[in-house]
């Protein structure tokens, strides 16, 4: 029984070391600033209800962070998966935080936003981009997701909406969930 416990938990971590492995390399295009394997950098988020997240309240969390607009309809395009597909499936796991961080708009207009994608998960406001651009160098286009693992470190990140990269992005997700 105890062997068998052992076989099953490093099976299991094989499975989620290839599944990182694939991921290692985050092309140069995509623009990051921020490696696989980093910590999650030090921000500090106000969401559209006002209520105030920061890198520490996210502290033991599967964390997906969405980086968005409402003028970027690639944007637009993803965000009903995301809604769909990862966050009605996850919404009511404690372990788990989406975050959609809406690059330099108002208020009014993030709200708006959420209701047109019909969207229910929550947006920050990121004035300046001063968030985004923690993450993605100046210039960089916005359509991106970064998954943090509970530990806090960055382990997939994705840029545009390519549903290949969309659903391998939902298996570390389910996998980093199960762990």
């Amino acid at each position: 029984m105890k062997q068998k416990l052992i076989l099953s938990m490093l099976f299991f971590a094989g499975i989620i070391s290839a599944a990182f492995s694939q991921t290692k390399e985050i092309p140069t295009d995509y623009g990051y600033i921020v490696k696989i394997g980093q910590k999650m950098p030090n921000v500090k988020m106000t969401l559209a209800d006002g209520t105030t997240v920061t890198t520490e309240s996210l502290k033991g969390k599967v964390v997906m962070l969405q980086f968005t607009a409402s003028w970027c309809g690639v944007c637009r395009r993803e965000m009903p998966h995301i809604e769909k597909e990862i966050w009605q499936k996850h919404k009511n796991n404690n372990n788990f935080v989406l975050i959609g961080i809406d690059m330099d708009e108002p208020l009014a207009t993030v709200k708006k936003f959420a209701a047109d994608t019909k969207i229910t998960y929550p947006l920050a406001l990121d004035p300046k981009g001063e968030i985004f651009y923690t993450f993605a160098a100046k210039g960089a286009g916005v359509t991106r997701n970064v998954i943090i693992n509970r530990s806090g470190e960055i382990v997939y990140m994705t840029r545009l909406f390519k549903m290949e990269e969309f659903n391998e992005m939902k298996k570390v997700i389910d996998l980093l969930l199960q762990d």
